[in-house]
């Protein structure tokens, strides 16, 4: 799995991990879904990470997870790892596995989250993880889920490091717009936000890293191809009709709604594991009428 495939995927999927009943991992559930991304412009696919609910995968579980998505894949589309925590000698070690493992064009390292660290020790950690092997990392900015952020000026130091080839950027426009201009010509910078994927599509951004993709691929496909066409009134007007629909996909702690309409449709990526909860019945009635609109 290259490096060059990654840089020719726009809209990436930030995949659900499908569990049974009884909370274990559904890999029977794995093939019709991703088969049904990949026909729905899904260009890449990042593998346990938040919307994948990590914080509740073992690491044993992660790598079956791995190897079964890979078998699935079988090269179509690059694969990243999710590979970061809060604590950076756990991340350097299994960095250094996920590489000697093969198959990923890079792994996802999320900003430390609870411990709250310095802009210095940002660096410095993402730093540690980029020096423990050749696999690429790209950064993940979202504190709306971890409390620390990542500075643009941090971001961009980081992305001097040869080993540090992108970010997942999910805050605003501004920092979207800050990076874009400031970063090398070889960084790419995603945002994370699929309310945002006009504007950072607009502003020079590589794409998105997406939950929405699960529902509506072909939409964001379609607004990145008009875009690329000048055609911005045709891909505003998209825009304007998926933001009701990413709204709601998250009313609710993430994945719960994407897995009920998921499951609606007949994937079974069944329920989540606790302390997220899946969407009650009447949740999950509202959320399939606004994306099946």
């Amino acid at each position: 799995m290259s490096l060059e495939q990654l840089r020719n995927a726009q809209i990436i999927t930030a995949l659900v991990t499908p569990f049974k009943t009884n909370g274990d991992i559904n890999f029977e559930a794995l093939p019709k879904l991703i088969e049904h991304l990949l026909a729905h412009h899904t260009q890449g696919l990042v593998l346990a990470g938040t919307t994948g609910e990590s914080p509740t995968l073992t690491h044993d579980e992660e790598l079956e997870l791995f190897r079964v998505v890979q078998e699935i894949v079988a090269g179509r589309v690059p694969l990243i790892a999710g590979i970061g925590t809060n604590d950076t000698r756990d991340s350097v070690i299994f960095t250094q596995e996920v590489a000697a493992f093969g198959g990923f064009a890079a792994g996802l390292a999320v900003v430390p989250y609870y411990n709250k660290p310095s802009q210095e020790g940002l660096f410095q950690h993402f730093t540690a993880i980029a020096d423990a092997s050749d696999l690429p990392i790209v950064l993940y900015n979202v504190p709306g889920r971890t409390v620390a952020q990542l500075t643009p000026e941090t971001s961009l130091r980081l992305a001097q490091h040869p080993n540090i080839i992108a970010i997942k950027e999910c805050t605003g426009v501004e920092n979207l717009t800050y990076l874009i201009e400031q970063a090398p010509d070889d960084f790419l910078v995603y945002t994370g936000e699929d309310g945002h994927a006009f504007h950072a599509k607009a502003l020079g951004a590589h794409g998105v890293i997406s939950v929405a993709a699960h529902t509506n691929g072909d939409d964001f496909y379609e607004m990145f191809e008009q875009l690329d066409k000048g055609n911005i009134k045709a891909a505003a007007s998209i825009q304007r009709q998926l933001l009701p629909k990413i709204d709601a996909l998250f009313s609710l702690p993430s994945p719960a709604p994407v897995k009920a309409v998921l499951n609606h449709q007949g994937f079974e990526v069944g329920p989540l594991r606790l302390p997220l909860v899946a969407a009650t019945a009447e949740e999950a009635k509202t959320i399939i009428q606004v994306i099946e609109n």
